[in-house]
């Protein structure tokens, strides 16, 4: 039985991690706050399969919820786009702040029920909860950042799941759970990745304020914390799920926002580190949320043609990710300005941040609609909050959080 058991595992990893997606987090509401159609998603999955000198076919969308806004269990229409669009789907299910995620299944269930193998066909993958194990955290509690989940409710959701759909057709499909990257080597989470077949990093090195944050060292920090997430988790497959560098919105510390530094950061980390060696999916295709300050999105208006020039360079600028960087954090930045949210979102940093809707501090909400706002403060300064790791010399909590 320990051999059979082995050789399944060895078999579910292999496959979790034979195919290197490109795709977009997508949120579930326009800019104007209305809620996604079938035909929103279908232009949105349309335009990403056809970039101009994209370095690959961006074929695939990470969905946050099951769960069509203004509906209790429907299923969401992306569903249906995906399967006109022939779109892989790595879908989510929200778990922070509720003590059962029975809509949720309900509704993917329906969608089964509904579309059949056409849309089983097209999932890669599901992801159990998003960035609960860090509003739950010491950083995440002194950041107010919202009702988390603790490890042994994931734990539960997760068994959840894989009891409801033992026997459909997404019996196979590989489950994770998305977070940031300092939770995971918290031995008190580990039960959680133990529970899973792959883990989702969402990485914002645009937010490391006081740890030289700017667009020439992104690359370096964002190697730092993928190694730390990967030290962390072991042999289980590490998939990017959030990140991206803004084109426009506030300067956080050394993080400054352009058309020009969104381009490097598509260089030096997309495609230097991530497009067509792991799971990529970036943040953002179209802005799609007008409570955001900052601005991610590669394109306006789904324009084909994005905002800068998507070719990859010919040589690349950063070798690996392993040892790549130094970040230390001794004291606090400060920063104003508020964090993409379609859903719940709230982003932690170091350093101490102000910021209006949806911002930096706080963040609260359940279900697929949540919202966040209002002040807070992340200290690195204290033992709770503070992780040593051997990553070059990487000291300090760095926390992004961006749920959609």
């Amino acid at each position: 039985m320990r051999a059979t058991g082995y050789l399944a595992a060895s078999a579910l990893a292999s496959a979790v991690s034979a195919q290197n997606y490109l795709g977009f987090s997508t949120g579930s509401t326009k800019i104007d706050g209305s809620v996604k159609v079938q035909a929103d998603y279908e232009a949105e999955f349309t335009a990403a399969q056809k970039l101009v000198g994209a370095p690959g076919i961006f074929n695939a969308a990470r969905l946050y919820t099951n769960i069509q806004g203004g509906s209790a269990t429907d299923p969401i229409e992306a569903f249906a786009a995906a399967i006109a669009t022939n779109t892989s789907l790595l879908l989510g299910i929200w778990c922070s702040g509720t003590t059962t995620i029975e809509p949720e299944l309900t509704a993917l269930q329906a969608g089964l029920t509904k579309y059949g193998s056409k849309l089983a066909d097209l999932v890669i993958g599901i992801s159990i909860g998003s960035e609960d194990l860090y509003r739950n955290s010491v950083t995440g509690v002194e950041n107010d950042a919202g009702i988390g989940a603790n490890p042994d409710v994931l734990v539960g959701f997760i068994d959840d799941y894989k009891k409801a759909f033992a026997s459909s057709a997404l019996k196979d499909v590989p489950v994770g759970h998305v977070d940031t990257w300092n939770v995971f080597p918290n031995a008190t989470n580990k039960p959680v990745i133990d529970a899973v077949d792959w883990i989702g990093l969402d990485e914002y090195p645009y937010y490391q304020t006081g740890q030289d944050n700017t667009i020439e060292n992104a690359a370096n920090l964002f190697s730092a914390a993928l190694d730390a997430a990967k030290a962390a988790v072991g042999d289980k497959p590490v998939w990017i799920t959030e990140t991206g560098w803004p084109y426009t919105g506030m300067t956080w510390d050394k993080g400054v926002p352009s058309v020009a530094n969104a381009k490097t950061y598509w260089d030096t980390v997309g495609c230097d580190m991530l497009f067509n060696k792991m799971p990529t999916f970036w943040y953002d295709l179209i802005d799609d949320n007008a409570n955001n300050n900052e601005s991610f999105a590669i394109t306006d208006n789904l324009s084909t043609k994005a905002r800068f020039n998507l070719t990859c360079p010919a040589s690349s600028t950063v070798s690996s990710s392993s040892g790549a960087a130094s970040a230390t954090v001794t004291g606090s930045g400060s920063g104003n300005g508020s964090t993409k949210t379609t859903g719940a979102a709230t982003t932690a940093t170091t350093g101490t941040k102000t910021g209006g809707s949806g911002s930096t501090g706080s963040a609260s909400g359940s279900g697929s609609a949540a919202s966040a706002s209002g002040t807070g403060a992340v200290t690195t300064n204290g033992a709770s909050s503070v992780l040593n790791l051997s990553i070059g010399t990487l000291v300090g909590v760095v926390a992004f959080a961006c749920m959609l």
